[in-house]
């Protein structure tokens, strides 16, 4: 597969939507804009936020001296924020997204996401969780009618909460943002959105450092003479899954962008997709109903 830091996957709607960006979850201060300039400097037109970050006014700083030093127009880069728990319900949502793009600076998003399918305030199992969900979705489908975002879609759904949705949305959504590396290949989930023509995106895809002295691992990163890392994310990107790691040091957002030159063969990829554990190493969106 011949791919490159300006490889994309094409959503529902005809949007591109790169296969590379930059995650910024807990990264603020000074290191929010060392990071997002680095990133840009590398080639990177895709960064990714979340209101619950705290960090979009941080990130619009940085992206609007960026803009007025001419690096890059805004229209080359696919910026993407989430809606937090608090902002479930119609107009918690279309207040969110406003939020969102002042912060941020600029007058639309690329892709805005529903970040949890829990609601704050609501236990997980509490049947209202589905019921406000459904109102936040209408409130994203008037987001991306008025043109607020270019896409629309969700993060840490399963198929029950896609199926959900479905049943009572006019937009399907584009993406589906979900935690996804070797030690929790959710093929099911994966299978599902391919042939719902909704696009998989990763985010903990470099496990959070866990399981990097795995000797399979080693093994393949051994035999390709690349990273760990550069491992991890060429796996999930030559499944068609869309990666955002993150970090704060220049040289690994240089190293992490470095995925193109070569390919894991089929004998090594399948050694991966066998680490399989089901194992999150974040929050499990099963727990929420």
């Amino acid at each position: 597969m011949s791919l490159t830091i300006r490889s994309a996957v094409t959503l529902a709607n005809g949007v591109k939507m790169p296969l590379l960006g930059l995650g910024t979850y807990q990264i603020s201060g000074d290191d929010i804009k060392k990071s997002v300039n680095w990133a840009i400097e590398d080639g990177y037109i895709h960064i990714d936020t979340a209101a619950s970050y705290c960090n979009e006014e941080l990130i619009g700083n940085a992206l609007k001296e960026i803009f007025a030093s001419g690096k890059i127009k805004r229209e080359d880069l696919f910026i993407v924020s989430k809606a937090a728990t608090s902002e479930h319900g119609y107009e918690n949502a279309i207040n969110g997204c406003e939020r969102s793009l002042k912060k941020l600076g600029i007058d639309y998003l690329d892709l805005y996401l529903i970040h949890w399918p829990g609601v704050k305030g609501l236990q997980p199992s509490a049947p209202e969780n589905s019921v406000t969900r459904k109102e936040t979705w209408r409130a994203f489908e008037k987001l991306y009618q008025d043109k607020k975002c270019r896409s629309i879609g969700v993060s840490n759904y399963t198929i029950k909460h896609l199926e959900e949705l479905k049943k009572d949305c006019t937009v399907v959504p584009h993406v589906n943002q979900v935690e996804f590396h070797p030690f929790l290949y959710q093929q099911d989930l994966l299978d599902y959105c391919k042939a719902n023509n909704i696009a998989l995106e990763a985010y903990s895809s470099l496990v959070r450092g866990q399981d990097w002295e795995n000797p399979t691992l080693k093994e393949v990163a051994s035999k390709l003479g690349k990273s760990v890392s550069q491992v991890l994310l060429r796996w999930a990107i030559q499944k068609g899954v869309v990666v955002i790691p993150k970090s704060t040091k220049q040289d690994r957002i240089k190293e992490n962008a470095d995925l193109y030159n070569f390919n894991i063969p089929k004998d090594l990829e399948e050694k991966l997709d066998a680490l399989n554990q089901s194992k999150h190493i974040c929050w499990d969106p099963n727990t929420v109903l």
